[in-house]
Order: C-alpha cells, then structure tokens, then sequence
C-alpha cells in the first residue's frame, strides 16, 4: 500500500501512553498514519490494543506524548466527526431501527458522497430489517447496522477495535471490502482483530503493543 510523504501524516503518535493510577499500559509509541493506509494494531491481551484506540477517539485521555493531526496537535473539536470508533459498544441506540440510527448519525455528521441509506442497508445485509428495534436484531445484524454506519458517515480516519467478532464469512468479507474501499478513496483505518483474513490492498502497517 502506498501514500504520498510529500504531506504530512494524516495522524502521528509521539511517544504516546496512557497511565492507569500512575502506572502506563503500555510502553510510550511513536507510530505515523498516512490517508490510503491500514494499520493492524498487534499485541497479547491486555496490551493496550482497545486502550489506544479509545485515547485516540477521546474516550479516554492522553496520558504522555503528542498527538499531531495533520500536522497540528489534535484538537477533538476540530475533528470531531473525522475520526470513527466502533468498538465492542456498537453505538446503536437500541430502541431504534437501523435506518432511524443512521439518521441520527448522518443528522450529527453528515453524508458521504454517493450514499443512500436505504442502498446501504440493503447492500450490508439488512434487507428486511431496515425498520427492526436494534434490540431485536442478532448480534451479527447489529454488527452489520454499525458498519452501515462507518460506510455511511464521512469520516476519514477508521479505529475499529475487532471488527470480525460476530460476523461469519460474509460478513468478514464484507468489513475486507469495507477497508479496501475506505482506504483506496483515501481514507485510512487502524484495526485490531484476532481473525483479520484477508486485505488485497497491500502490507498493513503494524503497530506492536507491549505492556
């Protein structure tokens, strides 16, 4: 996979961590991410892997080190809406039907170009249940709606903290296919998973998590 380094990079951890009462989690990274990458966050359990992805969401706070977002130190409320978390907490607000979630979202956010929701729904596997209570879905169905969500939304930068889990074959296609066309228009997505199968797209940066 390859990026222009005439730019700066979309995102740069500089001697990054995060400390739980004063001790770190893990040890200090410096990492770069540039627009058309993946980066398959690695490491044993209980790393760091989740706790990295929630500090660079804001969910949690910064412990040591600087965060650069294209260049300038990252401001939350200036890219608010560019950066997209989708962890184990779906973010689907569970009274609500796929579609209704997504209004939501695209209301707060915005559209990306070319997309429509009810295209989208029925293209991630949601035919039929566009209009279902999240809470009646199956854990593989509201998987599938907050993916609907990532392609939906016009974030630029993807942190997905196992995004496999729950999906079977089609759907760990489908997140494949989701990040290769993420990436090849020019966005970019840190991921860690256990399961990750197959990216046409080229090598994955890799970011080592130790302890």
């Amino acid at each position: 996979m390859t990026a222009a380094r005439t730019v700066a990079p979309l995102l740069e951890a500089r001697a990054v961590s995060f400390h739980r009462q004063d001790e770190p989690v893990f040890v200090p990274l410096d990492f770069q991410l540039h627009t058309g990458e993946l980066a398959l966050v690695e490491g044993d359990n209980g790393s760091g892997k989740t706790t990295l992805l929630r500090m660079l969401a804001g969910l949690l706070h910064l412990g040591a080190g600087e965060l650069l977002w294209r260049g300038e130190a990252l401001q939350r409320d200036l890219c608010a809406g560019d950066i997209l978390f989708l962890g184990h907490q779906l973010g689907l607000k569970a009274d609500l039907s796929p579609r209704e979630n997504l209004r939501v979202a695209t209301g707060l956010h915005g559209t990306r170009d070319g997309t429509d929701i009810a295209s989208l729904l029925a293209e991630i596997g949601l035919r039929g249940y566009e209009d279902e209570p999240v809470r009646r879905l199956s854990a593989g169905q509201k998987k599938r709606a907050a993916l609907a969500r990532l392609a939906m939304l016009p974030a630029t930068l993807w942190l997905l903290d196992e995004p496999y889990a729950n999906l079977d074959r089609a759907g760990i296609a489908l997140v494949n296919d989701m990040l290769e066309r993420h990436t090849g228009a020019g966005g970019a997505a840190m991921v860690t998973s256990h399961g990750m199968v197959s990216f046409h797209g080229g090598e994955p940066r890799r970011i080592r998590m130790h302890g």
